[in-house]
Parts: C-alpha cells; structure tokens; sequence
C-alpha cells in the first residue's frame, strides 16, 4: 500500500488492499513519510476485512515515544483479533532533523534501546529503563514518574517485530532483535553477496518488496519507475548520507550513483531518472507480460527471501502476481 500520493485519498489504497484480500494475499503494509500515517489507514482496513494481516513499512522510530508504539501496536492487534505486524525503522536525517525535530545519530543504539522498551511495555512489564537514549521514568525531571505498566492487556504478548535496514550492521541487527526485516530494492541475484543472508535464524521473515507492473510495454514501465528510483537514489538523503544510494552503490553501480544523485540534487530530476540503468531495474522489479513476471519471480523464490511484499497501485498487476504464484 504505501502511503497516499500527494492529491491522493489513502482510501483508495484501502480499496486495493481489500482486492488483495479477495485475490489471496496474506498482508497488506502501509508507509509513512511526511505525509498520511501508517496507522490511521491500516486500522480502517482492518475494520473492512477479516483475514489480511496488517503490516507496517514503517513507522518512523523518531516520530513516536516506544511506549506510545507499544499502546498503538497493542491496540490494533487487539482491535484486529491479531493480525498486526509492527514494522519499524529509523529514516534518514533529513526526516529525522528537519520533520520530527530530533537530532540523527546512532541509528543502531537507538533501534535497539527502542526495541527493547516496546517488547518489554508489551509483555506488561512495568517500564523502567535507563539508557543512552531513551530514560524511563526520567531521571532529573519533576521526581514525579514511576514505572508504569500498560493498563491494556495486549491480546498478544509478543507481536512480531519487523525492522527496516539498509546496511550489513543493521541486517545483522535485525537478525537478532527483530522477527523479520523489510529490505528495499532487493535484487534477487545479489543479494546473497550484499546482505549477510545466511546469518538469519530459523523462522526469521525476510520480506522485501517489489515494484510490480503488469505491462506490454516493459520500455515505459522502466521508465516509470525509474522516477521512484531516482528520487531515492539522488534526493532521499545529502550528498554526504544517503542510504539509498550507497546500496545502489553496493550492488555494482557505483559510477551511477554518483550521476544519478549529482543531476537529483541539481534539479534535473528527469536526467537522473534516465541515469538510473535499465538493468537495475529489471533486477529489483517485476515488470512486464504474466509469463516475463511468472519467470522473475523463480528467482525471488530462490533468493533468500521467505516473503514478497508486492508494490503496485494497479488491481489488474495484484490480481495477475496472485495468478502466477499459484
């Protein structure tokens, strides 16, 4: 699902997720930015289905205190008889700094401290705890805090814990603390050598997410999503930190990650898209004819990841990915 396109209603991704239901797909996530929140659709739509689980990729770890997560997750698991994913991750600086108004820094210290206080407010203990980054009750403020334990009784205890990560520090992490891990632009041939696949343990979830388009025209279809990739690629981020690009980077195409993010920052925004390979895409998307989507996704399957979290805005690509997975 995503999140709702500027000048968009977050009810017609709703709509499509409610497709996905009926099409036999098994959960549905939504985005978060700077603009619709991830929660606020995602509970609607569970007021509309019965057997979709409900994802988030992501909520933004600065945008909420882990305790207030703890309440959010605790209460649309109950709401949704248990069908809640609780995805999670830092974002970039410039949502960090300049959105949420918080300092960036220390994204993997942070994300564990985080962790760890949600699992624990969600096992209702009574919180305490005196950390780097997060301190509970606060030592030094008025002396009026006290541990508090969570008045709702979570139907779960534990809700699995899903967490965005880009770099090998960060996977690994995930691989010990978390119960899956989101990856974007994931390519099915390299990403055995660019991540450490083979250090996640048994049961662990590794979904990452794929582009989908349903097309004749597979030229076009580039083309589109070369527009998506670029704004990651050349603009999520400064010249100095941006995630995105250096896993582009890391997967072979280091010359074009300069040009793509030299021509983004300098405005030309339809020069970089054009910068962005085709190869790249055709590795990390599903694009194309039934038959061009039914052979990429072999691929996928032997890739290391247990799960595929389909992106598309399109009902007739839903259906048809459904199809040809069987």
């Amino acid at each position: 699902m995503g999140y709702a396109q500027p000048g968009t209603s977050p009810l017609e991704l709703v709509e499509l997720a409610r497709e996905a239901e009926r099409a036999g797909y098994d959960s549905a996530w939504t985005a978060e930015a700077w603009g619709t929140d991830a929660i606020t659709p995602l509970a609607w739509l569970g007021a509309l289905t019965e057997r979709l689980r409900l994802g988030t990729a992501i909520m933004q770890i600065p945008g909420r205190t882990p305790a207030n997560t703890a309440m959010t997750a605790a209460t649309l698991d109950l709401l949704s008889g248990g069908r809640f994913l609780l995805g999670l991750g830092t974002s970039g600086p410039q949502v960090v700094e300049g959105w949420h108004g918080q300092e960036w820094g220390k994204p993997l210290a942070k994300t564990r401290e985080y962790v760890e206080i949600v699992r624990a407010a969600l096992r209702r203990d009574r919180l305490e705890h005196h950390g780097p980054h997060y301190d509970i009750p606060v030592v030094g403020g008025t002396g009026l805090g006290k541990p508090l334990k969570l008045m709702l009784r979570p139907l779960r205890a534990e809700i699995p814990v899903y967490l965005a990560a880009i770099s090998p520090k960060a996977v690994e992490q995930a691989f010990e603390i978390a119960d899956g891990w989101l990856p974007i632009f994931w390519s099915p041939e390299q990403a055995r050598e660019v991540f450490p696949i083979g250090q996640a343990p048994e049961g662990f979830d590794i979904a990452p997410s794929a582009p989908a388009v349903l097309t004749d025209d597979v030229e076009s279809a580039r083309a589109a999503l070369k527009e998506y990739y670029a704004f990651y690629i050349g603009g999520m981020g400064a010249r100095s930190t941006n995630f995105y690009n250096s896993l582009f980077a890391r997967y072979g195409y280091e010359r074009e990650a300069g040009i793509v993010q030299e021509l983004f920052l300098d405005g030309k925004q339809r020069e970089a898209a054009a910068a962005v390979p085709d190869a790249f895409v055709d590795e990390v998307a599903l694009i194309g004819s039934k038959e061009r989507i039914r052979d990429r996704l072999a691929a996928w399957r032997e890739s290391g990841a247990t799960s595929l979290l389909v992106a598309t805005r399109d009902v007739a690509t839903l259906r048809a990915v459904a199809e040809v997975n069987g």
